[in-house]
């Protein structure tokens, strides 16, 4: 798949003759009822129930782990059952770090049976029961007649079942937001997050900039973050209301935080920068529906694609546009999707059902491109986007998470700030371990390849204050006094026992996705790796002389500035104008400094390896 990325980023899009098929409209996927993520309606026992014609519908079985159960029905259970029904949904919340989706009058193999309504209405009972055990709330996602076998109606009811949050511990998904300039990005991320409709003159979209010039231009240069919350009733927590950012995480169970980038070519550093740095969970690419796929859109479609980061699609403006014109521009994009390069499966998603099922299996399947039209100014659709969020499971579980907990601290430096009377400020994403308020940790490399003591004195998630920080989140960091002008974007703080690796000379397996000519020795790129962004010089292509488009190849790199903490295995991207190429990082040669403690020369405090 990597090499065919290429034909995203070399603008040269040929159209495939529309794929195998539609896009997956209306009731497909795993919606109850629906055959089961497209997967062929069984026969028991060789024949069909009850003498139909039609096969009993299936689900997949289901799996002992992951954060979906199975319930045929439960109805007046006695103490023993309950207490292990409210162990069983225990797991399956751990499993799916604090969110669970129930499917009642479905069993274990994955056969829709279905309910008469009373039963349906005893067993919505227990199961609210059995979440005010764990602290939880239920909300209903949708109900499916099954109408096989049977001349009574019954019903299958997919529950969404959520913990209420404690210690601040809430669900928190990153989406970093891409597509061209003046697509309706950040007018979008205004209307989710403020709860205001646009006025069609970017009213909303004010509050985001950082900057004078970009409320001037109405075009974002710089990274924001933008947060929308979900209750454990799955209702929107948003600025509306006269809400804090604190009042926002104090009542959410779930935290989208959006990442707002830039869409102009200008800025695509930045936007390459956030992608890879901010490790998003998802992409959510915004493309106009009055100018379709034009300017950065293929190319920020390359990029989520080249970075494995699963991404939907928002076509925006559809209030400025003919009903024929919004047709042409989602054809267009399923021709793109459909392409080998691509070799996607659109979900267009038109309505709350669409939505369900869009998420379940976007969550679960890689290939899957759901579809969202919609406007900021009318606000037809949005709510289909908000059903979507407050769903979306996250990519890892619990114990992925535990695993990356075990380890030593690592934190990822990627933004600095000077705060009046709290002093140096670093923002950035903890990849591993646990950070805790008052830790000491040592920050590096410097341009000598040292390390720094340092102290963390406090620690703020969406804005509001923490005490721990786990592998994963993302937050800012407090460190006092520490002289601001030692630090850059691109170093790490790690626990004083870990060793961190450092080299100015690494070697990558690269594809080189776009060149004009020939790639050779001593070409100048700018490479990415994680919150690493620094220049860097072709010193030798192992087996070859010359790379073009489209070829592999082992090539050794030297960062012509400093040295960087980097890790084998790590995703890495490299441009210079309009030559891109992506890989990943696979051997390193370490730089190996003096191990004698502290240098005198670099003063008290600071440490060097």
């Amino acid at each position: 798949m990597d090499s065919r990325v290429s034909e995203l980023f070399g603008g040269c899009c040929r159209p495939a003759g529309g794929g195998a098929g539609g896009p997956l409209r209306g009731r497909g996927g795993t919606a109850p009822g629906g055959g089961g993520g497209g997967s062929k309606a069984k026969k028991k026992n060789g024949r069909s129930r009850g003498g139909k014609a039609n096969n009993p519908p299936y689900l997949p079985p289901e799996a002992e782990d992951g954060n979906i159960e199975y319930k045929l029905k439960l109805v007046n259970p006695s103490q023993y059952r309950f207490e292990h029904l409210v162990t069983q949904m225990k797991w399956r919340l751990q499993e799916g770090r604090g969110e669970a989706v129930y499917q009642i009058g479905v069993e274990d193999n994955g056969l829709l049976v279905g309910l008469s309504e009373e039963e349906m209405r005893a067993s919505l009972k227990t199961l609210r029961r059995m979440a005010e055990k764990v602290g939880a709330d239920i909300t209903v996602l949708r109900e499916r007649e099954v109408d096989y076998d049977s001349d009574v109606p019954r019903k299958i009811t997919e529950v969404l079942v959520r913990k209420v949050p404690d210690n601040q511990q809430f669900l928190d998904l990153r989406v970093a937001v891409l597509g061209n300039v003046d697509s309706g990005k950040s007018t979008l991320l205004g209307v989710l997050t403020q709860g205001e409709l646009d006025n069609g003159r970017g009213r909303a979209r004010l509050n985001l900039f950082r900057h004078l010039h970009e409320i001037q231009s109405g075009r974002t240069s710089s990274i924001s973050f933008e947060i929308l919350g979900f209750n454990s009733k799955g209702e929107v927590v948003n600025y509306s209301d006269s809400r804090t950012a604190e009042e926002i995480c104090e009542s959410s169970s779930k935290m989208i935080t959006f990442i707002d980038l830039a869409g102009h070519h200008k800025y695509l550093k930045t936007t390459i920068f956030g992608l890879t740095s901010y490790c998003p969970d998802f992409a959510m690419l915004v493309v106009s529906a009055n100018t379709g796929i034009a300017g950065t859109t293929r190319e920020h479609l390359g990029l989520a694609m080249a970075l494995k980061v699963p991404f939907f699609i928002v076509i925006s403006k559809v209030d400025l546009c003919s009903k024929a014109t919004v047709e042409r521009t989602v054809k267009q994009l399923e021709r793109i999707l459909k392409q080998p390069g691509c070799n996607k499966l659109p979900l267009l998603v038109n309505s709350d059902d669409d939505a369900v099922t869009a998420a379940q299996q976007f969550a679960q399947s890689p290939n899957i491109t759901p579809i969202f039209t919609l406007s900021s100014v009318s606000g037809e659709n949005l709510d289909l986007l908000k059903v979507f969020l407050n769903i979306l499971p996250p990519l890892t579980n619990s114990k992925e998470q535990e695993e990356l907990m075990q380890q030593l601290t690592e934190f990822q430096v990627d933004e600095i700030y000077t705060v009046p009377e709290v002093g140096t400020v670093v923002g950035g994403t903890l990849s591993s371990g646990i950070c805790r308020e008052g830790e000491n940790l040592v920050v590096g490399p410097t341009d000598d390849g040292k390390f720094l003591r340092l102290k963390v004195c406090s620690i703020q998630r969406n804005r509001s204050a923490c005490r721990v920080l786990r592998a994963g989140q993302a937050a800012t960091l407090a460190l006092g006094p520490f002289d601001r002008s030692l630090l850059r974007k691109g170093m790490v703080m790690v626990s004083p026992e870990m060793n961190p690796t450092i080299c100015s000379v690494f070697e990558a397996e690269i594809v080189l996705l776009f060149h004009a000519t020939t790639f050779r020795k001593g070409f100048q790129v700018t490479v990415h790796v994680g919150n690493v962004r620094q220049t860097a010089v072709v010193e030798k292509i192992h087996g070859k002389d010359k790379l073009r488009t489209g070829e592999k190849a082992v090539v050794r790199f030297r960062f012509i500035k400093h040295p960087e903490y980097l890790k084998i295995g790590a995703k890495l991207l490299f441009r210079e104008g309009v030559t891109k190429g992506i890989g990943h990082v696979t051997d390193l040669q370490a730089i190996i400094t003096k191990e004698n403690g502290l240098e005198e020369s670099l003063g008290p405090g600071q440490l060097s390896f």
